[in-house]
């Protein structure tokens, strides 16, 4: 019989004792694990780069886009002072993308970058992530990224660059033909679910009809239940909003109900209620292993997605509009 550790969350202190000389660093090196949080493929341009008479934590390009990324750390829960800080920045140094990392994003924040990616163009993105460390026993500590903020149509700021194939790297290229594919499958099946373009990211989304909650189809490289590198499947309702911890909780109410018509409508898998404390964002999900890189096996993951996306659309999305 299988024997099995205890997952617990570790201090961020104990990982990083110092913001500039450790954690900083330490972002710098692992940009892949960053990008494939958002989406991008990040590559490091500078640290510590001078503002004026301040200095921005660390510059990296889009290597999609050529675009400048700044990113401003912080492993203590978000201020004022940060906030200002990466506007500055980002001005001075004429960035397109702004990611804001923070060991816990108070509510007026996230909502200071909601507003800032409605109010600004398209050419700007303001994203913001929660870095969360893990462990089982005594095992090595693993980091994890939550995103909490990102623009609503990031997808659509790719779509000139995607249409560009020498201009993505080969992961990016398997991810945007995975979801050609997916949408391909999904007109030929006659199938009424809606998707974004496909783009070079390790998701895609689908309409909910109501803001603040959309369904993702995810298809990544990185396992969230074992939280290492590992390829994975996951359809989710994602509810991201001022008031998605009581839209959640109102959901959860009807969590039997929510199960069994899950389960009427062909979604064999346990449901994963995800309610994180410390972030604004919640889930509700299935997920399943997937080799990534067996391209024979690609047809049978996205019917796995297009059949639970289908499900979770039509049992729901009902629900969502009446909260």
């Amino acid at each position: 019989m299988a024997t099995f550790g205890s997952l617990s969350k570790v201090d961020l202190r104990q990982a990083w004792a110092n913001e500039a000389a450790q954690f900083t660093p330490w972002v710098a090196e692992n940009l892949a694990l960053l990008g494939d949080a958002i989406g991008l493929s990040l590559e490091l341009d500078q640290t510590e780069k001078p503002v004026g008479s301040f200095s921005a934590d660390i510059l990296c390009r889009d290597t999609l886009t050529s675009r400048l990324v700044l990113i401003e750390n912080q492993i203590e829960r978000t201020d004022h002072t940060h906030l200002g800080q990466t506007i500055t920045y980002a001005s001075g140094i004429g960035a397109s993308t702004v990611v804001w990392i923070a060991a816990q994003f108070r509510d007026e924040h996230r909502a200071a970058l909601d507003w800032l990616n409605e109010h600004t163009d398209e050419d700007l993105a303001f994203f913001g992530l929660e870095i969360e460390v893990w462990r089982i026993g005594d095992s090595a500590m693993a980091p994890k990224f939550n995103v909490v903020c990102k623009p609503n149509d990031w997808a659509r700021q790719v779509h000139a660059a995607a249409g560009n194939p020498a201009a993505i790297t080969p992961l990016q290229s398997a991810q945007l033909e995975f979801w050609t594919q997916f949408v391909e499958l999904a007109k030929e099946s006659q199938s009424a679910l809606r998707s974004s373009k496909p783009a070079p990211y390790n998701w895609t989304s689908h309409p909910l009809g109501r803001t603040g909650f959309w369904l993702s189809s995810v298809w990544s490289s990185w396992n969230s239940e074992t939280n290492t590198a590992g390829g994975e499947l996951r359809e989710e309702i994602v509810l991201q909003s001022a008031s998605s911890k009581e839209s959640y909780a109102k959901l959860l109410e009807r969590r039997a109900e929510v199960e069994a018509a899950l389960a009427a409508a062909g979604v064999p898998e346990p449901i994963q209620w995800y309610n994180p404390e410390s972030a604004q964002v919640c889930r509700i999900y299935v997920r399943r292993d997937a080799s990534l890189e067996n391209r024979e096996d690609w047809p049978h993951q996205q019917r796995w997605l297009l059949d639970r996306a289908e499900a979770f659309t039509k049992v729901i999305a009902p629900l969502v509009k009446q909260l």
